[in-house]
Order: C-alpha cells, then sequence, then structure tokens
C-alpha cells in the first residue's frame, strides 16, 4: 500500500511539511478564523434583519438617529458622521494594502509609514464609535413611554422634533431615585430623568402647538402623528420618561434596535480595537527590524488579511443597520 502510494506521488502530497494552495501554516490558521469569524457576523445581522421586519412598524429611522457630526451642535447631519467612519476604515484597508506590497519589496521604511497610517485610520475610527455611542445613549429629544410599552415623541404643528427640555415644565414635587438601600427588596433604578411624566404632561398643556408623533411607521416611511385631541388622550397613558437608549429602554423606537446596536457595532468595534493592538506590535517589530533579518515580511501581510475581514464586516454592518 505504501509502495503504491509513493508511486503515486501520494506520499510526497500527504508526507507532511507541504502547503496547501500555497499558503504557510499561518496564513491557513487566519483564513480559518476569518470563515468562522465570517459566520458569527452573519448569524448576528441574520437575527438582527428577522427581528426588524417583525417590528418593521415600530423600528427606529436611521437618518433620525443618527444625525450628530463633531463641532456642529444642534445641525442635523444626517448620517454624515456615519459616512466618513466609513471611508476612513476603508482608507485604512488601501494604506493597508500598501504595506504588505511593500513587504514584499522588503522596503522596510515604506511598510513602517503605511502600518503607521493604517493605526491612526484605526484609532480615528474606534474613537469615532465610542463618540456615536455616547451621543445615542444620552439622547436628544426624549420622550414618553406608556402602559402599553410604546413611545411618545413630540413634534410642533410642521412635524419637526421638539426636546422635552423645550417645554416642560417644573413642578414643586419631590422626586427620589430607588436605590437598594431604600427600595422594596433591595431593588435599584437608573438614573433619574430630568423631568417627570407630570411636567412633561404640564407643559404639553401649556403649548397648544406640540403634537404626538408614535413610533408607528406608516407606507411613506414616516411617523404617524397624531392630532391634538389625541395626543392628549395619549399622553394620559404616560408612565416614564425614556431619554437616550440603554439595553431596556430607548427614545428612538424598538428596544430591541439598542440592543442589536451595542451588540454587533461593539463586537465590531473591539474587532477593530483588537486589530489596532496588533498593528501597532508589528509596527514596532518592523521598527526593529524583526521581519528584515526574517528576509520575510508575512506577519504583515497575516494581519493585513484580518484588517481586510474587519472592514469587509463593517461594510455589511453600515448597510444593514444605516442605509436599508
Amino acid at each position: 500500500m505504501d509502495t503504491v502510494a509513493t508511486e503515486n506521488g501520494l506520499g510526497k502530497t500527504w508526507g507532511g511539511g507541504n502547503e496547501p494552495m500555497g499558503a504557510s501554516y499561518g496564513k491557513l490558521m487566519m483564513w480559518f478564523f476569518i470563515v468562522s469569524d465570517a459566520l458569527t457576523f452573519s448569524g448576528f445581522l441574520a437575527a438582527y434583519g428577522f427581528s426588524r421586519f417583525k417590528f418593521i412598524e415600530t423600528w427606529p429611522l436611521a437618518e433620525e438617529v443618527f444625525t450628530h457630526f463633531p463641532f456642529m451642535h444642534g445641525v442635523s447631519a444626517p448620517m454624515y458622521y456615519v459616512a466618513f467612519m466609513t471611508f476612513i476604515l476603508i482608507f485604512s484597508s488601501v494604506t493597508m494594502v500598501l504595506a504588505v506590497d511593500a513587504g514584499h519589496q522588503l522596503k522596510k521604511d515604506k511598510v513602517a509609514i503605511y502600518l503607521f497610517l493604517t493605526i491612526i485610520g484605526g484609532l480615528i475610527f474606534v474613537g469615532s464609535q465610542a463618540w456615536e455611542w455616547k451621543n445615542f445613549i444620552k439622547g436628544e429629544y426624549g420622550a414618553i413611554e406608556t402602559k402599553g410599552g410604546s413611545l411618545l415623541q413630540f413634534v410642533d404643528k410642521d412635524g419637526h422634533r421638539v426636546a422635552l427640555a423645550d417645554f416642560a415644565t417644573t413642578l414643586p414635587e419631590e422626586r427620589e431615585q430607588l436605590t437598594r438601600s431604600k427600595g422594596r427588596w433591595f431593588m435599584d433604578e437608573a438614573t433619574l430623568p430630568m423631568y417627570s411624566v407630570a411636567e412633561v404632561q404640564a407643559g404639553f398643556k401649556s403649548h397648544p402647538d406640540l403634537l404626538i408623533r408614535t413610533e408607528t411607521i406608516t407606507a411613506q416611511k414616516k411617523k404617524t402623528i397624531l392630532s391634538r385631541k389625541e395626543s392628549e388622550l395619549r399622553l394620559t397613558q404616560g408612565i416614564l420618561v425614556v431619554e437616550g437608549a440603554n439595553l431596556t429602554r430607548n427614545e428612538y423606537g424598538s428596544k430591541l434596535f439598542a440592543d442589536f446596536f451595542f451588540f454587533i457595532t461593539g463586537f465590531h468595534g473591539f474587532h477593530v480595537f483588537s486589530g489596532v493592538i496588533i498593528n501597532i506590535i508589528i509596527f514596532f517589530n518592523v521598527l526593529l527590524g524583526t521581519y528584515e533579518k526574517r528576509k520575510s515580511y508575512e506577519m504583515v501581510e497575516k494581519v493585513g488579511l484580518y484588517w481586510h475581514f474587519v472592514d469587509l464586516v463593517w461594510v455589511f454592518v453600515f448597510t444593514v443597520f444605516y442605509l436599508v
């Protein structure tokens, strides 16, 4: 049997020490990791898609949620900063390609320069994502949650959003946050909102030009705006003031949206941050001449595969969360 295998060349093929498809062991393991990670992200995005279409009528509109731009407070710039983040990450893929190409040519200085630019791009992206999270958590307008769990948002007669701070009144009432030391069964609650439901209701009554917009989306992809009479009736059902978004409340719409947003973008952000750390390690190895001595920059190529994968995943996340 061994003689036949050797004569057919199988002994050489399966005898060990070979590189399938010309890929080294390190590259092959990186590809295995990328494939498994791609399946993980696919499962997350598929779950997001199913949940979104199940609750399509109350799903937040991305162009109404992500409207902030640094140093432009009060200026509505829907999706602008997200587009900027995407451009930065894609551009970092270009610099990584140039770093890998310079490594093939054994040009140490060029590898260092392009790796440095890739690191800067990754840091900008991670910082931008943290800034976006901060605005998402803080919120901008606020809303009221009803007994049934639906959200009531406030608009003027032209349909423009109005923040609670613009009309809520201050009533002579004392509010105390529930803590474990004072609460029932050692329960506690989140930080108290800026206004109570009663203060919002009183302010709404004193501003007859205000209307309530529900979270339900019409066929024209617009939120449903109630009449003044219907608005007053629905507001009496309010039980909680919601400011911003977290894992239990969401002023923008369906609570699941915030859950998926934090989990999927956070998971991707962790990948980018990990890639930045790895790139920094590789960068210092390049400066120390580690790969120059080996006469091979394959390590740069392997981390490049990971970086391109992270960029590609963001294209899908960007499309699913912000565009579709």
